[in-house]
């Protein structure tokens, strides 16, 4: 489902015409709730490479990451060494004094754009960090792959925020409320099930036969 189709079954299903604008909210907002419940899903990851400094205890992180997943530097041997999320105020007290180095073990967001190391780094060394992002809005991509491979979650969250707009009677807001819950579950039983699983570890799923 492309955006040109999924406004259209917007207005269609609230036989009620809106605004350019309106359905950019309305879109925009279900895309918000939709990538900020969902955890496993490869369309939501990406992987950067960068450098730390000997002596610099900052690494920047990337402008569009919502949070970072995992971050590991490479050794001069070409060994990943993952390091362990704290808080800020872990890695200071574990590491007063930013003099002391060594090869980091921790990290930690400091701000907008960057990381905090523990210890400073005592040597240039690459990383590389693996994070979720919200990719590009169908409303200007046109095509996503939330839109190509799960658009009744798309569809159905984009329809709550139009009939809260239209200050829907109460059972009409629960019942789409309802729609979207049970399109989200299956999306969730994709990203955080089944895409985290194989046979070969797991096994098959099995339904009880009476």
């Amino acid at each position: 489902m492309n955006y040109t189709t999924l406004t259209t079954n917007i207005k269609t299903i609230c036989e009620q015409t809106f605004t350019d604008a309106q359905l950019i909210v309305f879109t925009q907002q279900a895309e918000q709730r939709i990538y900020n419940a969902l955890n496993g899903l490869p369309a939501l990851r990406k992987s950067v490479t960068g450098a730390i400094t000997s002596g610099n205890a900052y690494l920047s992180s990337p402008t569009d990451m919502l949070y970072p997943l995992e971050l590991a530097v490479v050794s001069a041997a070409g060994a990943y060494i993952y390091l362990v999320n704290k808080d800020v105020n872990f890695i200071r007290e574990a590491y007063p004094t930013p003099a002391t180095t060594g090869v980091p073990k921790y990290y930690a967001i400091f701000s907008d754009g960057s990381f905090i190391l523990g210890p400073t780094p005592n040597a240039s060394l690459a990383t590389e960090l693996h994070y979720s992002f919200i990719p590009e809005s169908i409303v200007t991509a046109t095509t996503t792959w939330l839109g190509d491979n799960f658009d009744s979650a798309l569809l159905n969250g984009a329809l709550v925020e139009a009939i809260r707009f239209q200050k829907g009677e109460p059972d009409v807001v629960a019942m789409y409320d309802k729609l979207y819950v049970q399109s989200i579950a299956l999306l969730k039983n994709l990203s955080d099930g089944k895409l985290r699983q194989d046979t070969y570890r797991s096994g098959q799923q099995r339904v009880t036969v009476n």
